[in-house]
């Protein structure tokens, strides 16, 4: 048993969220918990607890959690999300999502689950790492099916969904897509929502560290298309 596990093993999710709920609160600082709240401008509280303090107590938690199957896995990720009433438990909810243990649920099949964390959570501190950290990888892995939904996200009328089209191949690097890419910045090239025109920029900037020439191209070539933010953040570094 790994250092950090809990020795009782714990099962059952309202079990699990009761020892996170406790962890987190001893771990929390109420003056940071307020200062967080403001930042995100979030309704839900903090408990305080720093992200690497948050992950600490998130793997002690998990590293013994056994999963019977995807629905398994769906349904205890749920059950800390929909349980949650501070903003780390949520946390802890997308932290289970990508545990050693679920690794084999990582298919289309887990994007439903992945939809409703996007649509629910409504805010960067969510969305973007769900985009590059779980959307990605499975986009990498099962791009024929990935590309129909990610073409169909960048058209919703859900800015998350779409902001997470644009995002989701932060990490692919020399892998890049870039017909994909294009294809969901496209829709939201004249949309004024500030997350919208910022993915865009992010999203380019970040293929600009594999092949700056070509985010040059693009931006001289979509000069008028793209908003001033974007275009500033897509050759921030170049």
């Amino acid at each position: 048993m790994s250092p950090e596990c809990s020795a009782s093993g714990f099962t059952g999710m309202s079990k699990l969220l009761a020892k996170l709920r406790r962890e987190f609160k001893a771990a929390g600082d109420p003056a940071r918990a307020k200062g967080a709240q403001a930042y995100m401008k979030s309704a839900m509280p903090y408990h305080g607890v720093r992200t690497p303090a948050m992950r600490k107590i998130c793997r002690a938690a998990f590293c013994e959690l056994a999963f019977r199957d995807s629905d398994h896995w769906r349904g205890e990720v749920l059950a800390l999300w929909t349980g949650a009433r501070v903003r780390e438990e949520r946390y802890a909810a997308v932290e289970l999502t990508g545990i050693r243990q679920a690794r084999p649920f990582q298919t289309p099949e887990a994007m439903p689950l992945y939809e409703q964390l996007i649509v629910e959570g409504a805010w960067w501190d969510f969305v973007d790492w769900i985009a590059s950290r779980r959307v990605g990888p499975i986009l990498m892995a099962y791009p024929g099916r990935m590309k129909r939904l990610m073409r169909l996200w960048s058209r919703s009328e859900n800015i998350w969904k779409r902001r997470t089209s644009i995002l989701c191949q932060l990490g692919a690097k020399g892998g890049t897509d870039l017909k994909l890419l294009y294809d969901c910045i496209e829709p939201s090239l004249g949309e004024k929502e500030f997350f919208l025109r910022k993915g865009i920029g992010w999203a380019l900037r970040q293929y600009a560290r594999t092949d700056p020439t070509e985010v040059v191209r693009y931006v001289e070539e979509k000069h008028d298309a793209l908003s001033p933010l974007s275009r500033r953040e897509a050759l921030k570094n170049i």
